[in-house]
């Protein structure tokens, strides 16, 4: 199954047996929800439900893992069986917590999961039914693992890697916040010294839609030849990043490492070296 399902395909579906996540982040966002939502969308929380926030972001980022076991919860809680066929959209192009979303549900296990390209205002656009108030489901039993599936990246090993050269270490944020010029989200502004810079909005189209896995593939191939195969994405808190490994995987990629700490760890870690390129 494609990660990536349009609008049109979505249509398609919405009788079956499907299980669709909202997933927008924001200023008054389960009151956004409340007031309008894809017919039969149930809301995902990055903050509690797609993070276990810290006290020091320091270690583990803005944005860290919950444990498997408390994200298990979150799935029962939300109704979401085993084996289900998950979609999950946001309102940035999925370039925010549906990524991230998307990620964290194939790391537990899930196959069939999907994410809707364009988003929201896409869904508008082809007349997909919207509703608003609360979605009503039951709990579904409670999946027992015990480890994410796909691989993590720790701050101890992008730094081991990039001294031996043996990752290609890559930063989705806008090439403003890594060349340092200012960080609007972040303490300190840069990037880590040896990171390249693809920017995640790249993946997509002038109307923020994925460019299609053949140029994407192309693309990324151009962009890495030459480069260490081993792959590590991060981007500012672990969120967008995912938009970039989204992409790889619908581009036929193997899936790369996350690092979940990324630049809001890294830059708060005393003593790391930061870098700047203006």
């Amino acid at each position: 199954m494609t990660p990536i399902i349009s609008s049109s395909e979505l249509k398609n579906i919405l009788a079956e047996n499907l299980i669709i996540l909202d997933a927008r982040t924001g200023k008054d966002v389960k009151q956004n929800y409340l007031d309008k939502h894809i017919k039969g969308a149930r809301f995902i929380d990055l903050d509690t439900d797609l993070a276990e926030i810290g006290e020091n972001a320091a270690f583990g980022g803005r944005h860290p893992l919950p444990s498997v076991e408390k994200f298990a919860e979150t799935l029962s809680d939300l109704g979401i069986p085993e084996g289900a066929h998950i979609v999950v959209y946001d309102d940035k192009n999925a370039s925010n917590a549906a990524a991230r979303a998307w990620w964290m549900l194939k790391s537990f296990g899930f196959e069939n999961v999907q994410v809707l390209d364009g988003g929201m205002q896409a869904a508008e656009k082809a007349g997909v039914e919207f509703s608003s108030g609360e979605e009503t489901f039951d709990k579904a039993s409670v999946i027992q693992k015990n480890q994410w599936k796909l691989p993590i990246s720790s701050l101890e090993i992008v730094e081991n890697d990039l001294k031996e050269d043996s990752s290609t270490v890559i930063d989705v944020r806008d090439a403003y916040r890594y060349n340092g010029e200012s960080e609007p989200i972040d303490l300190v502004a840069g990037h880590i010294p040896g990171a390249i810079n693809i920017p995640f909005s790249e993946n997509l189209d002038e109307n923020g839609i994925f460019l299609q896995p053949e140029i994407l593939k192309e693309k990324y191939k151009k962009l890495l030849e030459n480069k260490p195969e081993h792959l590590i994405i991060h981007c500012g808190s672990g969120v967008t990043a995912c938009h970039t490994i989204l992409a790889l995987d619908y581009a036929g990629f193997p899936i790369p490492d996350l690092y979940v700490g990324s630049w809001s760890e890294w830059s708060r870690r005393e003593g790391k070296e930061i870098a700047t390129e203006i």
